[in-house]
């Protein structure tokens, strides 16, 4: 029930609840503990009757996710493992900042793009998520954050395991049911793309606000190329003209992901010629220092001094940015590296 709408999910139970003899207002008491108590199971809607409780969990499936691990950072970073019906796993985390808390989730088993600098693509792609599968990460990130940390999500951002614009039908329903169904503001939820460009356009085709990310990493077809395989596909001039276009539809902000790592792609030119690249564009760059990985152990994050330079050459031209502070790493708690390390047979945290 989870890929349903409100108003769909009143028009599945209203004749269920009809043919068990059950007045109407069980429907919205059904609905209630859907998406005011993100329930994991009809068993839990305890002001219905225990004898309509088990025809509802024959009937329909509220998709209830396995934690097969949890690890909690010293930052307050929490990030989940959790097992699918069918024994496959994905992640996501929690991050508790004073003005927001953010749930990164997944919207893809692996991923088949093979970012070099991502561990999620070290294990390839498995398999789509489902759209329930993908907004039970939210319900049950949901119980979660209530439970332990007193306060709702405020933010959600597909930015973990897989590309939400390859699995574009199944991300288009659970954005439908995050903002219709559990209320969530559209301007709350960003959708992060290396760049598949149909995909892009049909975000901006969409009336929702739903906020955009980029992940770029190199303002060069050359060096992107080499950190992301997906620029031969869709090559940095293309995949701009796609960005004017979406922001002639949205007139919204689209945000640059900025992977630096040391001695690749962290020179100040390399800063002036995103700005030049980003000319025109309503934007802000947000830079990551690299979270290193086992399968590139010859890279390193760049240092704050490196960071600082490209950082003030984007200021200088103009460009809007910030360092993000890296959060959950003793618990790995970038895309696909807690999933990597656990399969490798590394000690959890």
């Amino acid at each position: 029930m989870l890929a349903h709408s409100r108003a769909r999910t009143r028009r599945t139970l209203a004749p269920f609840f009809a043919g068990l003899g059950e007045p109407a207002y069980r429907v919205g008491q059904a609905e209630k503990w859907i998406w005011e108590g993100a329930a994991r199971s009809f068993d839990e809607m305890t002001n219905l009757p225990a004898s309509i409780r088990a025809p509802l969990a024959k009937a329909f499936s509220l998709t209830p996710l396995a934690p097969d691990y949890v690890a909690r950072s010293r930052d307050g970073t929490i990030k989940h493992l959790w097992r699918l019906e069918d024994g496959e796993r994905v992640e996501s985390v929690l991050i508790p900042t004073r003005e927001r808390l953010t749930l990164c989730l997944s919207s893809q088993v692996g991923c088949a793009l093979a970012c070099r600098f991502c561990a999620t693509g070290y294990f390839g792609f498995r398999r789509q998520l489902r759209p329930a599968e993908i907004v039970a990460q939210y319900r049950d990130s949901l119980r979660v954050a209530r439970d332990e940390l007193g306060r709702p999500i405020s933010n959600v951002v597909y930015m973990g395991m897989g590309e939400p614009l390859a699995n574009l039908d199944a991300v288009i329903d659970s954005l439908a049911v995050l903002h219709g169904g559990f209320g969530l503001g559209a301007r709350r939820i960003t959708v992060s793309t290396v760049g598949l460009i149909p995909g892009i356009l049909e975000l901006a085709r969409r009336p929702e606000p739903f906020e955009l990310a980029v992940s770029l990493h190199a303002p060069s077809h050359d060096l992107r190329l080499q950190l992301m395989p997906i620029e031969k596909r869709y090559p940095l001039p293309e995949l701009f003209e796609a960005l004017r276009t979406y922001q002639g539809y949205k007139n919204r902000r689209i945000s640059f992901e900025y992977t630096l790592i040391g001695g690749v792609n962290d020179d100040p030119a390399l800063a002036h010629a995103l700005a030049d690249l980003a000319r025109g564009l309503i934007c802000f760059v947000n830079l990551i220092p690299f979270n290193p990985i086992p399968a590139r152990p010859e890279w390193r994050p760049s240092g704050p001094a490196a960071i600082e330079r490209f950082a003030a050459a984007l200021t200088g031209r103009g460009v809007g940015n910030a360092v993000r502070r890296p959060r959950g790493r003793d618990i790995a708690a970038a895309c696909g590296q807690l999933r990597l390390s656990t399969e490798a047979g590394e000690p959890r945290t």
